[in-house]
């Protein structure tokens, strides 16, 4: 495993990278021997930078549980980041598009948790019993290290992914809010128009089937580290369109049918 004054330093990058808008090359080609567990390391010291400089954690993010976005990203193994007070956007917000690396959209639903979820064996409808609602969400991901980096070509990996945050940099969600019973999950699908153009459709069973599943995943992965999901915890529950580049100019609108609608302008 990589020392603490090497997570550190990766963790330092990350966030300078972030505050400078300059991208770095992957951790992988200074570190190839990186492993998940090192990965997840300097997540950590990346978000306890953010800690200590005042934001607050508020929940996660599940990545790359759908075929889209696994194929999208060349990578097939789940992840997740870490939802910071400040990634937090209203609905019909503005987003100033140079203030971050390389942005894009993601499509996903949302859960709010009402009770304690741990566990190595969680179950979709132990996942829906602890959910207070559902609603629908955009993620806004922007990749800290190049996907491909510019001198070399060499593509990152899914522990670069995972060490910057699992590319996590804000998220939106709808104004209404639904009961996880009241819903077919499985189908429930969203239309993303970029400039009044639909530029991407999906239903939320292209999340294993189920967006519960990647909750389900998130809690045996953290249950071997003694630790769960918290009441009043939002989750994103995975893509399931591929990830849309956002520019300055672009107008976004993403309809969910009856489940309402969310719009985000990038100025």
């Amino acid at each position: 495993m990589l020392d603490s004054t090497v997570v550190e330093a990766a963790a330092a990058a990350l966030f300078e990278a972030e505050k400078t808008r300059q991208q770095i090359r992957p951790l992988t080609l200074t570190y190839p021997d990186m492993t998940m567990d090192d990965a997840y390391a300097v997540q950590r010291a990346w978000v306890d930078r953010k800690v200590a400089d005042g934001d607050r954690i508020t929940g996660y993010k599940i990545g790359l549980t759908s075929r889209a976005m696994q194929n999208a990203m060349n990578i097939t193994t789940p992840d997740f980041g870490v939802l910071l007070e400040s990634m937090y956007f209203a609905n019909n917000s503005t987003v100033v598009a140079a203030d971050f690396c390389d942005p894009r959209i993601e499509v996903e639903l949302a859960f709010v948790m009402k009770k304690p979820l741990f566990g190595n064996d969680v179950t979709i409808e132990q996942v829906l019993d602890a959910t207070d609602y559902v609603v629908p969400s955009l993620e806004l991901i922007a990749a800290r290290s190049f996907r491909t980096d510019p001198e070399s070509g060499y593509t990152r990996k899914v522990f670069d992914t995972i060490a910057d945050n699992a590319a996590n940099a804000g998220y939106l969600v709808g104004d209404e809010r639904f009961s996880p019973e009241d819903l077919d999950l499985r189908w429930s699908g969203a239309i993303l128009y970029v400039n009044g153009e639909v530029e991407e459709t999906g239903l939320a069973a292209g999340v294993q089937d189920h967006p519960a599943k990647g909750i389900c995943w998130v809690c045996k992965r953290f249950a071997n580290h003694g630790v769960g999901l918290e009441p009043g915890q939002l989750v994103l529950s995975g893509s399931f369109t591929r990830p849309v580049v956002a520019k300055a100019g672009d107008v976004m609108h993403c309809d969910y049918g009856p489940l309402g609608s969310i719009a985000v302008n990038f100025s």
